[in-house]
């Protein structure tokens, strides 16, 4: 006898789901130290997500169940959810980002396989993956250890730009746009920004991240239809070397580690759940 095929899943527990992942996506794009297109390579989103940056309408039309509630989650986290975090970042800021360094390093071991193929088994093959973790982490190295106080004077300009950095960061999993910006000085103005719902910081924000796209996502979209594996890997690496540089490396004493070890723990098994909800 056969054995009985997996029943699917409903459509209100995949739109729940999606949901889920869009807050996540939403609230990890402004936390300093996360890149939000890492977070969508790690749920198996950004392949749909730049094929709907490429051809917006078409995808849209095609994949509506899909991207309603994902994007519905992720403006949620994005203005709501981002007050929160930046509140828990601000009293307990370790077991912050141990709770989203154990959602990436969750979805890692399904990506790592999504980029196994064949004769791409042998490790000549790794070597973009190797370069790519060494080079992105030397790099964010080199920004964390940057002057940290402000040296720009926010205005529109910089707002389009840190729109435009935002957008990379989608396009580019591993390039954390919070990072760069807490390292311009710009951050805190455009936090306060979003968080007052400021047209000033908003309007020219959105301007910089679209442009960016429309740009760029063709160019990205055509490289992963030729070079899928290596491109796929050198992203695992800047988003392994964005990871890692986001754990703490110092912790107020042991409850705090045990803290952080919970969170971590809780991250990767919401980021396994979730891959196998995916799946199914």
């Amino acid at each position: 006898m056969a054995p009985a095929s997996k029943p699917a899943p409903r459509p209100t527990t995949r739109m729940w789901l999606l949901l889920l992942q869009g807050m996540i996506i939403g609230t990890g794009a402004i936390l300093p130290g996360v890149s939000g297109g890492v977070l969508c390579l790690a749920f198996g989103l950004y392949e749909p997500m730049i094929q709907l940056f490429t051809h917006p309408l078409p995808t849209l039309r095609r994949h509506l169940r899909l991207f309603l509630p994902l994007i519905g989650g992720g403006l949620v986290g994005f203005i709501l959810l981002a007050r929160v975090v930046e509140y828990l970042l601000t009293v307990s800021s370790g077991p912050t980002m141990t709770l989203f360094a154990g959602l990436i390093f969750g979805t890692m071991p399904a990506l790592f396989h999504k980029t196994v193929r064949g004769e791409e088994r042998k490790a000549a093959a790794w070597v973009g993956f190797v370069l790519s973790l060494a080079l992105s982490f030397t790099l964010f190295q080199v920004l964390d250890e940057g002057p940290k106080d402000a040296f720009l004077q926010p205005g529109p300009g910089l707002f389009l730009f840190c729109g435009a950095v935002w957008g990379l960061s989608m396009l580019l999993p591993g390039l954390s746009s919070s990072s760069v910006l807490l390292f311009l000085g710009l951050y805190q103005p455009m936090a306060q920004g979003i968080g007052h719902l400021d047209l000033t910081v908003l309007l020219p924000m959105g301007a910089g991240f679209l442009l960016t796209i429309l740009l760029l996502a063709r160019l990205v979209s055509w490289l992963l239809e030729r070079y899928y594996v290596g491109l796929t890997r050198v992203l695992l690496g800047f988003a392994l070397a964005s990871t890692l540089m986001i754990l703490p490396t110092s912790f107020a004493g042991p409850g705090a580690l045990a803290l952080s070890c919970l969170t971590f723990a809780g991250g990767f098994a919401l980021a396994f759940w979730m891959g196998g909800k995916a799946k199914s």
